[in-house]
This record gives structure tokens, C-alpha cells and sequence, in this order.
């Protein structure tokens, strides 16, 4: 599949692991839209759904994408998916630095506890992780399918995503 407009990349899934290790599943839901769910790092574990976010074309096959999360955190992520590469940059609160455990959870449902940690805790200095990293799954998804990013991660998640067993033909969960 290549990758030229904004339309291309809409509706796209993807899998990457930062050059530090950290393993990173996202979805461009749509237009205005993200879902993710966080498998290394020290977040690992977390999972949101409908976090709302600038998506721009930079030029032909290269996507940015910007948003700033309940928590504090500015995220701001380059795709460039012909060349399996992306590039980003977390700027993560100090409260995040120093309590990333309260992180680790749905956020859609713990969205107050969010915003009073923001309150609660340092959010400065931010904590900046610019990193480098290769795609290793692309999958299209279709456009506000909420079985994308639809329960929390697990060891070995994105390997089944990425050998054929989490999604059907249509892009549905399969059953466990």
C-alpha cells in the first residue's frame, strides 16, 4: 500500500517500536480523532479512545499528527509510512515522570483523576522523549472502527496483531 494524501492514512492502523525500545500501537481513527494503546514503556499498559487531534498532510506521504492528552502530555508524531519510519516527540509532565503508574489505565474512564493529578502534581520540568520509530504493521482499518483500539493490551497483543490472529478479513475482533 502506498501512502500519498491524508485520505490514504485515515483509517490506518499501526504498530511501531521507538528506537528505545518503547512498542506503540495507534489508530487514525479520523479526521479529528486517535486511539492508542501503549505496550512498552514506562506507560506500558495504558490505553485511550477518542482522544481528539490535529492531523495534517506535511507532503505527499508524510502525515503529522498533535495533541495534548488530559494528563498534560504534548504529543507530536511524524508518520512517514512508505519508508516504515515514524518519528515522535512526548512531552510528558514532571507528575507523569514521577507517577506514571496513575497513567497506566483506560483514560476514557478515569478522566477526572487525570486532571486532578494535573493539578495535584509538578508538571514542569516536561520530561521530552524524542525518538525515532520503525513501523512494523499497517493495517487498514477502515475509518471509526471501534474495534481497533477495544480493550486493554496484553503480553503478546501486537504479535497476534501482526500474525493474523486478532483480526478477521473485515477488520473485527476476532473472538477469543
Amino acid at each position: 500500500m502506498q501512502f500519498k494524501e491524508l485520505e490514504d492514512f485515515l483509517g490506518t492502523h499501526f504498530i511501531y517500536t521507538y528506537d528505545n525500545g518503547w512498542e506503540y500501537e495507534w489508530y487514525a481513527k479520523n479526521a479529528h480523532t486517535v486511539d492508542y494503546r501503549i505496550h512498552g514503556g514506562m506507560v506500558a499498559g495504558r490505553w485511550v479512545k477518542d482522544q481528539e487531534a490535529n492531523i495534517v498532510k506535511l507532503v505527499d506521504g508524510v502525515f503529522k499528527v498533535t495533541w495534548t492528552e488530559p494528563t498534560g502530555t504534548d504529543v507530536a508524531l511524524d508518520f512517514m509510512p512508505n519508508d516504515k519510519k515514524m518519528h515522535g516527540v512526548i512531552f510528558f509532565p514532571k507528575w507523569v515522570q514521577d507517577h506514571p503508574e496513575i497513567t497506566v489505565c483506560f483514560q476514557n474512564e478515569h478522566i477526572a483523576l487525570m486532571e486532578e493529578s494535573r493539578l495535584k502534581y509538578d508538571t514542569y520540568p516536561k520530561y521530552l522523549v524524542p525518538e525515532f520509530a520503525t513501523i512494523t504493521y499497517i493495517g487498514k482499518a477502515g475509518q471509526n472502527n471501534d474495534d481497533v483500539i477495544n480493550e486493554a493490551p496484553y503480553k503478546g497483543m501486537t504479535d497476534d496483531i501482526r500474525n493474523g490472529k486478532y483480526f478477521d478479513a473485515n477488520y473485527h475482533r476476532i473472538k477469543k
